[in-house]
């Protein structure tokens, strides 16, 4: 049963000690049934790749643990977890005693799919991890520096269009990327990074197209599926990957990938990130 009460604008009454009830699902379809999506006809695969940077536990003798937890949802989830119940739920672990860091992992990745419904993958990291260390830039072009014939600010996909020619492989990627929170109306700001072969696209008619999300609303899942949709719907590549890199808000950054391929999804850490 997925609950109603969204936590997010309203009154925070925190708790310290661990607390699973403070998870809140919200169901895919929701996003998914306005783009013409249904859960037995996904025209990609992919995950929803989560770093959580402010996690800490107590051990059996008291003493504090501080770590980062890399959580990765299967697209194929019935539900995503909001993320203000996400950073609730993880600081109910603050005062709470644990045995060691695998009961940890063991509990979130327990919980955490039992509120999505589907399949969840949890990592913990050392504050030191060498796979935490050292931001890299996007990988492909950056789009940003051409220019549209014109700017919309909501979404149009019907900006988009073709280029000259056919490409094997091309890797894309633009900084600029700005929707908003469907519930606070607060900004969220991401890198999208869009790998495609088949016929060329036009590069500045993208960027208009990225840039036209300015005032839209969506949690960040909904935002790449609309954008991986609509570029497979207008322009029907051969093979698409659609990811976003969102900037981290209150210790959590949320990172949906999107893919016509089986692809293993690597978690590396742009520079704004």
């Amino acid at each position: 049963m997925v609950r109603d009460e969204n936590p997010l604008g309203k009154k925070t009454e925190y708790t310290f000690t661990y607390d699973a009830s403070q998870l809140f699902p919200v169901e895919r379809a929701l996003g998914r049934g306005a783009l013409g999506l249904t859960a037995g006809e996904l025209p990609f695969g992919g995950e929803d790749i989560w770093t959580a940077w402010e996690l800490s536990w107590l051990q059996a003798n008291g003493k504090p643990v501080s770590a980062v937890a890399e959580i990765r949802f299967a697209a194929t989830t019935r539900c995503i977890v909001e993320s203000k119940s996400l950073k609730l739920y993880l600081n109910s672990f603050n005062m709470s005693r644990f045995e060691s860091a695998e009961e940890v992992r063991q509990t979130m990745e327990k919980d955490l799919g039992r509120v999505a419904q589907g399949n969840v993958a949890v990592r913990l990291l050392g504050c030191d991890e060498t796979s935490l260390l050292g931001a890299q830039k996007a990988f492909g072009r950056c789009i940003d520096d051409l220019e549209a014939d014109g700017y919309v600010y909501e979404v149009d996909p019907s900006l988009l269009k073709y280029g000259e020619g056919v490409v094997r492989q091309e890797s894309l990627c633009s900084h600029l990327l700005r929707t908003n929170c469907p519930v606070t109306g607060q900004p969220d700001w991401a890198t999208v990074l869009i790998s495609y072969s088949g016929k060329k696209i036009d590069e500045a008619a993208l960027l208009a197209y990225i840039v036209s999300f300015r005032t839209h609303t969506g949690y960040h899942e909904n935002c790449v599926e609309t954008l991986f949709t609509d570029i497979m719907e207008r322009l029907q590549p051969e093979s698409l990957t659609v990811v976003g890199r969102f900037t981290r808000r209150g210790g959590l950054d949320i990172n949906p990938c999107r893919s016509t391929e089986h692809i293993s999804f690597p978690n590396t850490r742009l520079v704004r990130q």
